[in-house]
């Protein structure tokens, strides 16, 4: 699946750009043509304005009058030597009555745009300038290439987008798919198992034995439970916080070393209400401590703290481990990626999953130090007491 997306975005990336690249050369090519001619044109239209003054009048001057009247869309300014404009055409006459800096604007964004044409006076050899500027056409061409880089743009986005929208909806539904499965293939043997251990509780000799089976078995049964959760929407039930951590980190402290130290810091609070699904949160929690036992190697020291506000409530999972280099920080919650010998790397990825997705939290590395330590921070929305 990513080496096919990778394909498309290639694919999509040669032609975008080769679709950029040839518009961009092509559309140039046209406005330096059209560019010439209009020079040409405004020559023209200078040689016939001066030709009609001088014409004697037995002359035909239609051509050249027409040559005059038919140059509707290119402005032109005309400029004495004194720097007086003796006339100008194609320009707005409103702007031009109502603003006595419209036209020496004007004069200089021509000037940015052409050289000007000079014309000497063959008689008296005065020199009238004409400034003039680029028709419709010229700059409709010129611009049209900026109009296609943002249609290839929004193309591209729209693909990309589309792509990733499709491979998270397939990853998603692979995710809850599997759980699930999992949890239908768990149902039969831990329903059997439930069988046996009332079974053994009915003779006292094995009444201890059974007890301790009883745990287990509750535990697969909680363990099919949150599978089964995975892909749908779980129902969310205020639940005070600090127990819920409390019992999770109890849970942990049992089976972790005795070097192994747990401190919990929760301020003032006695009691944190908070709106969660209490075999989906506590399975968060487990991933993030059994990943600081499994980082700090042994021995150290895992701290909890938890702050509310009004709103929010943050949960900071901080351990004395080795820490993540920074690299690899932006790749902890991606599928697959572990630095363990043994795990498929989907803890914290369905970690994140399960606060984002049905909590509408955020699970994320507040900070990491190589050789200190990892803290990861959670944050809820706290629901009114």
């Amino acid at each position: 699946m990513f080496q096919r997306f990778f394909n498309w975005r290639t694919a999509l990336s040669v032609i975008a750009i080769a679709i950029v690249t040839g518009t961009i050369f092509y559309s140039q090519y046209l406005a330096n043509k059209i560019a010439a001619d209009e020079r040409q044109k405004v020559e023209t239209w200078v040689e016939a304005g001066k030709f009609l003054i001088s014409s004697p009048p037995d002359v035909d001057t239609k051509l050249v009058s027409a040559i005059l009247t038919n140059n509707n869309d290119i402005p032109i300014i005309r400029v004495n030597e004194q720097g007086r404009v003796v006339e100008y055409i194609n320009l707005d006459s409103t702007k031009i009555n109502n603003d006595t800096g419209y036209l020496p604007k004007k004069i200089r964004q021509f000037k940015s745009q052409h050289e000007p044409i000079v014309y000497t006076d063959p008689l008296n050899g005065k020199k009238d300038l004409y400034y003039y500027g680029s028709s419709a056409l010229l700059r409709e061409v010129r611009y049209y290439p900026l109009v296609q880089l943002l249609i290839v743009a929004l193309f591209i986005i729209f693909a990309f987008y589309a792509i990733a929208t499709r491979n998270r909806s397939v990853q998603n539904q692979l995710w809850a798919g599997m759980a699930k499965e999992t949890a239908h293939q768990l149902g039969t043997p831990v329903t059997s198992l439930q069988g046996w251990v009332a079974m053994l509780k009915e003779d006292p000799y094995n009444e201890k034995m059974a007890e301790e089976l009883a745990k287990d078995v509750d535990r697969l049964q909680l363990v099919s439970d949150r599978f089964s959760k995975i892909g749908s929407t779980p129902k969310l039930e205020e639940k005070d916080l600090l127990i819920q951590i409390g019992n999770m980190v109890d849970y942990i402290r049992r089976r972790s070393p005795e070097k192994v130290q747990f401190i919990i810091n929760a301020g003032n609070a006695q009691t944190i209400p908070v709106k969660i699904s209490a075999s989906l949160f506590d399975w968060v929690i487990e991933n993030l401590l059994k990943n600081a036992l499994d980082a700090m190697g042994g021995k150290g020291v895992i701290t909890i703290d938890i702050t509310k506000t009004d709103q929010q409530v943050q949960i900071d999972i901080t351990d004395t481990g080795k820490g993540i280099a920074s690299t690899n920080i932006n790749k902890v919650f991606k599928p697959g990626f572990t630095t363990k010998r043994r795990g498929w790397g989907l803890g914290l990825t369905l970690s994140r999953r399960i606060i984002q997705q049905y909590h509408k939290g955020q699970l994320f590395v507040k900070n990491s130090e190589l050789g200190k330590g990892t803290t990861f921070r959670i944050i809820l929305q706290k629901s009114a007491i």
